[in-house]
């Protein structure tokens, strides 16, 4: 089972994430989105396509982008889909 935490709150927890390149995808349904705020941030990735974000907030404690992913990834992304990762310091653990 993996699980993402960020001050001492659990965000993600799963045994169906897919890992790609080192990250860990949480699928949609894994999040607790009570901490999840939508970020107006969107990076592109050369293979993977066009990421957005999302802020945490864990009591009233800001994580700016902390959490991305693909609404429409390319062909050979497809399946992280949806699917959520993190950086910024919250912990993922497998």
């Amino acid at each position: 089972m993996a699980r993402a935490t960020w001050n001492n709150t659990v965000l993600a927890e799963s045994d169906r994430t897919i890992v790609v390149e080192g990250n860990h995808y949480f699928p949609p349904d894994a999040i607790h989105k009570e901490f999840f705020k939508p970020s107006q941030t969107h990076t592109v990735c050369s293979w993977k396509g066009t990421a957005s974000y999302y802020d945490l907030d864990v009591g009233g404690q800001v994580n700016k982008d902390a959490a991305w992913y693909y609404p429409a990834p390319s062909d050979a992304a497809k399946q992280i889909a949806g699917y959520i990762a993190f950086w910024k310091g919250v912990k993922v653990e497998a």
